[in-house]
């Protein structure tokens, strides 16, 4: 399994962040008869307006490095795409389209 970049982790600490602050947001009785509501209650003001913001932010981040992920977990990743000289000198000496005095010849002068 792969590991998850500190962006990644960011991201996720940031939504967690962003969706709790529900579950803290009446802690307190109502007073003076006031409930929340747009009038006489505990609304953020324009701190929701940021709050909303970042939300939507992290969302549209998270989405693409999501998409992002599963693109490179379907294609094998970048550090898989590309082999190296000696790899594919081996595996030309093994198909027979290289002799092994050529094939000694073209490792030497890779190494």
């Amino acid at each position: 399994m792969k590991k998850l970049s500190q962006w990644t982790l960011l991201g996720m600490a940031a939504v967690l962040f962003l969706l709790a602050g529900d579950a803290f947001a009446q802690w307190r009785g109502y007073g003076w008869g006031h409930g929340p509501g747009m009038m006489g209650g505990y609304g953020m003001g324009w701190f929701g307006g940021i709050i909303m913001v970042a939300f939507w932010i992290a969302v549209v981040i998270g989405v693409i490095l999501l998409i992002r992920w599963l693109v490179l977990s379907t294609k094998g990743g970048v550090s898989g795409a590309e082999e190296s000289a000696l790899e594919i000198l081996k595996k030309r000496y093994a198909r027979g389209e290289i002799d092994k005095k050529e094939f000694e010849q073209k490792k030497k002068d890779l190494i």
